[in-house]
Formats: C-alpha cells, sequence, structure tokens
C-alpha cells in the first residue's frame, strides 16, 4: 500500500469509529435506556465512552509525527494494546515535552517563513505540530487508560438488609483480545460503620448525609483500596462475569455482589480496513460513501445473585454470607460466558444496512444481535 492509499485507509479508520462513537453516544443518551437496578445507561456509560473518544483524537495526532500505530485488523477492530499503553506513559511526561516544543503560534510562523524561503512543505514543523496538538490533547481530558479506577456513581439503601447498595463502574482495556470493557456493579455493604453513617432510622438512605457522586473509588474508606486492586486484578476479558462476581464475593467478606454487569465494546467492522470478518467487510464495501461503510457490535453480559446464604457465627468458627450466582445453562452460549443473561447489539449507518439487507444476509449476520440503525441524529432500534 502506497503513502495514499495508507493515509486514505487512516482518515477512513479514524472518520468511521468517530461516527461508530457518536452514534453509540446517541443511543446511550436515550433516557428510556436503563440497566435495572443501577440506572440510566447512558449516566453510567457515557463518561467511559467519552474517554474512549479521547483517546482516538489523541491517536489521530500521534499518527502526525509518529509511523506506530497499528489496529486488530483480523479481530477486534480496535488499536492494538501498545497504543494504550504509549498513550498512558505520554500522559505522564506530557508537560515536560511540552515546555520543550514552541508554542503554537511559533510553530505557524515558523511554517510560513520555510515555505516563503524553500518553497517547500514544511515536514518537520508541522510533524511537530502535530506532536505539540497530541500532548495538550492528553491534558485536556481524560483517556481510556488500560485500567480505569472504580467510581461510586450511586448509593441507595436496600430496606429489607438495612445494607447500603451500592453502583460502582470502572473500566479496562484488554491487551489480548484488544477490546475496551465497562464494569457496572451492583454491592451492599454489610460493614458497621458505613451502615451506622448512611442508615437512618426508618432503614432509608439518612437525609443528613451529602454525598457529592461520583465518589472516586468504593465509598467505603476502609475497603476502597482493596477493592481498586481487586478490579485490577479482576477485569481481563478471559475471567468470566460469574468468576469476577465470585471472586469479589470471597475476598470481601462485607461486600455483597448482587449484580455485576460487563459491557464488552467490538468487535467493529470498517470496510476495507478490518478482516475481521469477509462476509461483512465484503458487503459494506459496496456502501456507496466510505464514511457509513461500517458496523460497531457490544455485548452486554450480566451475572446476578438468586439468593444469600446468610452468616453463620460459631463459637469456634464463623462463615461470612456469600451469594448463590445464577447462571443460564439452558443457554449454551450464557452458560459459555459464565452469565446469568446477555444481550448482543449492532449499531449501523441507514446506508450500510441497506446493503446489508439487500444481500439477503442480514438474518445470518445478525442472528440474535438486537440491531440499531443510525441515520443522521437519529437511531431506531429493533429494526
Amino acid at each position: 500500500m502506497n503513502a495514499a492509499a495508507t493515509n486514505l485507509a487512516v482518515n477512513q479508520y479514524f472518520s468511521t469509529m468517530a461516527a461508530a462513537l457518536g452514534g453509540f453516544e446517541i443511543y446511550l443518551n436515550n433516557p428510556d435506556l436503563v440497566l435495572p437496578g443501577s440506572g440510566t445507561a447512558g449516566g453510567l456509560l457515557l463518561p467511559y465512552v467519552q474517554r474512549l473518544k479521547n483517546s482516538f483524537a489523541c491517536w489521530q495526532n500521534r499518527i502526525g509525527f509518529t509511523e506506530q500505530f497499528r489496529i486488530s485488523r483480523a479481530e477486534s477492530g480496535f488499536p492494538v494494546f501498545q497504543n494504550v499503553l504509549e498513550l498512558e506513559n505520554d500522559r505522564g511526561a506530557s508537560e515536560t515535552r511540552l515546555a520543550a516544543i514552541p508554542g503554537p503560534q511559533a510553530l505557524r510562523q515558523d511554517m510560513v517563513d520555510f515555505i516563503l524561503r524553500q518553497k517547500a512543505f514544511p515536514e518537520a514543523l508541522q510533524s511537530r505540530m502535530a506532536e505539540r496538538l497530541y500532548l495538550e490533547q492528553i491534558g485536556k481530558g481524560d483517556i481510556f487508560s488500560p485500567f480505569v479506577l472504580p467510581e461510586t456513581v450511586r448509593v441507595t439503601v436496600n430496606e429489607k438488609t438495612r445494607r447500603p447498595y451500592y453502583v460502582v463502574t470502572w473500566a479496562a482495556f484488554d491487551g489480548t483480545s484488544t477490546l475496551p470493557m465497562i464494569y457496572v456493579a451492583g454491592l451492599e455493604d454489610s460493614s458497621a460503620n458505613v451502615a451506622k453513617l448512611l442508615v437512618g432510622d426508618d432503614g432509608k438512605l439518612s437525609p443528613d448525609v451529602d454525598i457529592p457522586l461520583p465518589v472516586g473509588g468504593l465509598l467505603n474508606p476502609e475497603l476502597a483500596a482493596r477493592f481498586d486492586d481487586f478490579a485490577a486484578k479482576n477485569s481481563g476479558y478471559s475471567l468470566t462475569p460469574a468468576t469476577i462476581a465470585t471472586n469479589m464475593d470471597k475476598d470481601f467478606a462485607e461486600l455483597h455482589p448482587k449484580q455485576i454487569r460487563r459491557i464488552v465494546l467490538g468487535p467493529f467492522y470498517s470496510a476495507g480496513i478490518t478482516e475481521n470478518n469477509a462476509k461483512i467487510n465484503e458487503i459494506l464495501s459496496r456502501v456507496r460513501k466510505p464514511d457509513n461503510a461500517w458496523l460497531f457490535t457490544w455485548t452486554v453480559q450480566e451475572v446476578f445473585s438468586k439468593a444469600e446464604r446468610p452468616a453463620v457465627k460459631g463459637f469456634f468458627s464463623s462463615t461470612p454470607a456469600t451469594q448463590e450466582f445464577h447462571i443460564e445453562t439452558n443457554d449454551l452460549e450464557a452458560a459459555r460466558m459464565g452469565v446469568s443473561a446477555y444481550e448482543k447489539h449492532a449499531l449501523v449507518p441507514h446506508d450500510a444496512y441497506q446493503a446489508l439487507y439487500a444481500s439477503g444476509e442480514a438474518a445470518a449476520i445478525f442472528g440474535n444481535y438486537k440491531v440499531h440503525v443510525i441515520s443522521g441524529n437519529n437511531v431506531v432500534s429493533e429494526v
């Protein structure tokens, strides 16, 4: 592939990914889209989609001064893990590197002077400008790191158990599968100190406590550091949600995971760029506008507790309360995933959906996916 073709493919990749993530934001902004027990999907997931968009903005600037950018063309369609690590490393050194680069106005003036004197394009100065934009972008906002620390985003009280109930979110970019993942957990906390602080005499959340949500980390400060460490070690794609929930239940006597969701973003398909599904890519190549020749998928996996075995307190030993997690064994896919339930979703531009439908392959391609078609600023679901 020559330089011009490479640049065209790179630009198409970034424009189609931007369109996909923008469409995903439109879908999530629907106020009726709720994750039961956790709240509106948009409020929970949109901050992580914004992180991903920030990362792609950084990568797009980065290729202006470095050739080191690869995507997982044959699998997820997302950038390979090395790119994620480089963003994280560069963020720590961004201020020092920016100080060594002239300001944007000075660079622009130098570029004009170079063109007038040399009658040529100032490639070296253009590269410096791209590096400056990249470093400035990294400093502007949060990026999708290899691991994004947990936050408590919602607090209520289970009136039956009189335990505080937290909704906690975190995220990870899995290096092996090259898939970004968002976690949403619903946890009850039986710690005496927290119950005393948060639960009123009526068994509801005390009105005297002002909690400025979101709170960085688990709301219980005595468990927060351990919980961060747990999430960092138990967020790999190779672990099933049931394994993660069981590990959490074993590691924290005071925390009772009632529900854990994992939203796996991808695979992403872009005509002429990704090679993860020959049939999909061949059909997408028929779409008239390249910017509409993409398909974005995600999977929502859920495991929930169907019962709690009560704690046993004995004279010589005690056993903490433990959860019985439901695995849907009647569904082979659910059993393989280690989940109580799952949903597969596909977001596709209207032009691409027409091409897929006209091919006669839509039913085979989408299978058990819930399909969402985007046209302009509107998303029509379950077409």
